[in-house]
């Protein structure tokens, strides 16, 4: 079978956490998830609107029909994507209020490693992350945070730090 025709400059991959295919620029060595619809710009690291950076952290509430439906806390995770939407808007609520901080339910409940770092995912730029969470990411100002987003890795909700 003939590999998938891909724009100029880009390699496809396979990812070896995931096992789910992404996309590789051979110029500026960057990766995203989606497939690229135009050819790889060698100098795309330095135009403005591609150096765009921004630094998020992250509550993760993976489902049944997540990617990958286990994480550091739970070896099978097996409740619905209903059951995690209400853990996620749930948590949003006790932050929301001041009942708790980001910082602490991410450190005790996201199912993403990063939990670790009180949920900090670091700066990123486009076309890093799967592109719900992107656009979420990159559409808020530093201090807010997002509503629930929806992955394949799960549901989020995203404060941007930076």
């Amino acid at each position: 079978m003939a590999d998938e025709e891909l724009p100029f400059g880009w390699e496809k991959r396979l990812s070896r956490s995931t096992g789910q295919h992404y996309y590789l620029n051979l110029h500026t060595k960057e990766s995203q998830w989606d497939k690229p619809t135009k050819p790889a710009d060698p100098l795309s690291n330095n135009k403005s609107d591609e150096m765009e950076e921004v630094r998020c952290s992250h509550i993760l509430v993976k489902h049944a029909q997540s990617r990958r439906p286990s994480s550091w806390r739970e070896d099978k995770i097996t409740r619905s994507k209903e059951e995690a939407l209400d853990l996620i808007n749930t948590y949003r609520q006790h932050i929301v209020s001041g009942k708790a901080t980001f910082a602490q339910l991410a450190s005790e409940f996201s199912d993403c490693s990063s939990a670790k770092r009180e949920g900090d995912l670091g700066p990123f730029k486009r076309g890093t992350m799967q592109r719900p969470f992107e656009q979420a990411a990159f559409a808020l100002k530093v201090g807010e945070m997002s509503s629930p987003v929806h992955t394949d890795s799960g549901i989020h909700i995203i404060m941007r730090t930076a």
